[in-house]
């Protein structure tokens, strides 16, 4: 391919033309010569100059590396030499969107379906083999890359376009990626790698950049390092150099996705220990047996009414333990369907099913070292069951589509509302993974038991709902305060939650009367049904099925006339809680 010059006077010639110039190293064949590079007006190596001995004379040495000869020819081993001056820049196969040839100032091409910014980078779990994307719209480069970094277990994906690279992102994950600044005939502006380098940080900004041209300009530079590029390498490139930069910023990636990672399933927990409101005698027992158990390694099965508090309860052993500074995952065991089971509980890897594109940590891999809490446990189906008691009792899982078996340590804590002993009496829970799951049982007192902690539950739940913003200060009169202690609550703690935040966005005054928080005012539901959204109306309608069959999806999925798994799916779009 013709080789640019950095005046811009849109000189070309060809390998063969470049005879006077001693190239100092061969990008792609590793190789090392002593004599000093006269001219380095060329863009790049050229790896039919920097290979010249027998190969390049047209002389086949004996046992002659075909990888080298075909870094000479610019070609993969198989496909036609390059033509000398022909301009030959046919763009190597696999990461070009399909229909959608590059064009001169058309950087992106016809590309419209691209990645979403929202995409789960954090999750990005790397393999054995370090796999970049690297972009040039010079075949041979690509060659001479494709050849070094395969001598380094590093596996590479050719682009010769901006289009190419972002087509390339849809499909799979990358650990980095190392893209030229010029891609269009004789320019040098480096506008087309800048525009793609904006593009690649807005979809994946963990994704390692390294930008290489022979227009290294220091103005360049700071402008590509301005835009988000990790690093750069000026062409002709030192191997050692390039190989050192690529495996820094592939492991500097690697370490920001699990610190992401780590953030993102400890969020809930970094802002502070869950305030356990326990004034009442039955709530201080609670308290007693949990001060003794949380330090431990037990596995605790916490029991109550729907509402009662289960998952706080979950987060306080967890913070409380010896695993605080660990993940703290959390499973709706019995919510989960059974084809996705086995992948949310042990993970999968890439190519197991056909929505499987990346590897995919599972439950029990990302509470290693901390804590599991399985949700609703008493209404997983049987076979899934016996998948769980295995893991439990072995400590190992293999993941979907995979033949590893992997370890993970972790302390479980599972909840339901269901009599567990009468359950498997019926035989409809395996009294082993019973006995595997109660350690230690905590049974929480429903509230309707725990009528002196009301009033401080309620100014609890009132400042918070304050303090998320977008409500008026509020404050409860003592007839309110009353009030509430006088309800039956048959939602439990959930169902006081709910009354709270109806209190204060439905009150007319700062402070809150026992008018206020009176359940069910029929007068007033159908004016306030018509002032609302249809997506704020479904919301509300959905809140007051669960507060009025306290908690239980499949009643409330019933009264609604929606079934369990379709209320469930409303319930994560509207950001609610089952349990």
């Amino acid at each position: 391919p013709p080789a640019r010059f950095a005046d811009g006077g849109g000189k070309s010639g060809s390998a063969a033309q470049l005879s006077e110039h001693e190239i100092v190293r061969a990008a792609g064949a590793g190789r090392r010569y002593a004599r000093p590079l006269r001219d380095r007006r060329q863009e790049g190596p050229v790896p039919g100059a920097a290979l010249r001995g027998p190969a390049a004379a047209g002389r086949r040495r004996p046992g002659a590396n075909r990888d080298s000869e075909a870094l000479a020819r610019g070609r993969a081993y198989g496909q036609p030499a390059l033509r000398t001056g022909s301009g030959d820049h046919a763009p190597l196969p696999r990461a070009e969107p399909a229909g959608n040839d590059h064009r001169p100032g058309d950087p992106f091409g016809g590309e419209r379906s691209l990645r979403q910014p929202h995409r789960a980078a954090a999750g990005r779990v790397a393999g054995k083999v370090t796999r970049i994307i690297a972009a040039d719209d010079q075949p041979d480069v690509l060659e001479a890359l494709r050849l070094l970094l395969k001598r380094e277990n590093i596996s590479m994906v050719p682009a010769s376009s901006p289009a190419g690279v972002l087509a390339a992102l849809e499909h799979e994950d990358f650990d980095a990626a190392l893209i030229d600044l010029n891609y269009a005939r004789d320019t040098t502006s480096g506008g087309e790698g800048l525009d793609l380098l904006s593009r690649l940080r807005a979809l994946d900004p963990t994704l390692p950049v390294v930008v290489m041209t022979a227009w290294g300009s220091v103005e360049g530079a700071v402008e590509a390092m301005r835009r988000g590029a990790r690093d750069y390498v000026q062409k002709p490139w030192d191997n050692a150099r390039l190989v050192a930069t690529l495996r820094t910023q592939v492991e500097l990636g690697r370490a920001l996705r699990r610190s992401l990672r780590l953030e993102e399933e400890n969020s809930r927990l970094r802002g502070s220990t869950p305030q356990m409101i326990a004034r009442s005698p039955a709530m201080q027992a609670v308290l007693r047996v949990l001060e003794k158990v949380a330090p431990s390694d037990a596995n605790v099965l916490i029991t109550g009414e729907h509402g009662t508090g289960k998952e706080v309860v979950a987060r306080y052993i967890h913070a409380a333990s010896k695993r605080a500074g660990k993940p703290l995952v959390t499973v709706n065991a019995g919510g989960v369907a059974e084809g996705v089971f086995e992948s949310e509980l042990f993970g999968h890897v890439r190519g197991a099913f056909t929505d499987a594109k990346t590897d995919r940590a599972g439950a029990f891999e990302v509470a290693d070292s901390g804590t599991l809490f399985l949700d609703e446990v008493g209404n997983m189906p049987t076979q899934q069951q016996a998948k769980l008691l295995r893991v439990l009792q072995t400590g190992e899982f293999t993941p979907v589509g995979s033949s590893k078996v992997k370890r993970s340590d972790v302390r479980v804590l599972a909840a339901t509302n269901a009599r567990l002993h009468e359950e498997v009496a019926q035989g409809r829970f395996r009294e082993d993974l019973l006995y595997r799951l109660n350690t230690v049982e905590v049974q929480l007192p429903p509230l309707r038991d725990r009528l002196d902690d009301i009033p401080q539950l309620a100014q609890f739940f009132l400042k918070r709902i304050v303090d998320r913003g977008g409500t008026p200060a509020r404050r409860f009169s003592q007839a309110a305060l009353e009030g509430l202690v006088r309800q039956p609550w048959r939602g439990n703690v959930r169902e006081l939650e709910h009354a709270v935040e109806r209190a204060v966005l439905l009150a007319s005054a700062e402070e809150i009367g026992a008018q206020d928080i009176l359940l069910g005012a029929p007068a007033r539901g159908p004016a306030l049904l018509e002032s609302m959204t249809l997506e704020d109306a479904e919301r509300h309608l959905i809140q007051r099925a669960l507060a009025r069959c306290g908690g239980n999806v499949s009643e409330a999925a019933k009264e609604l006339g929606l079934s369990r798994s379709a209320l469930y799916r409303r319930l994560q779009h509207h950001g609610l809680k089952a349990s």
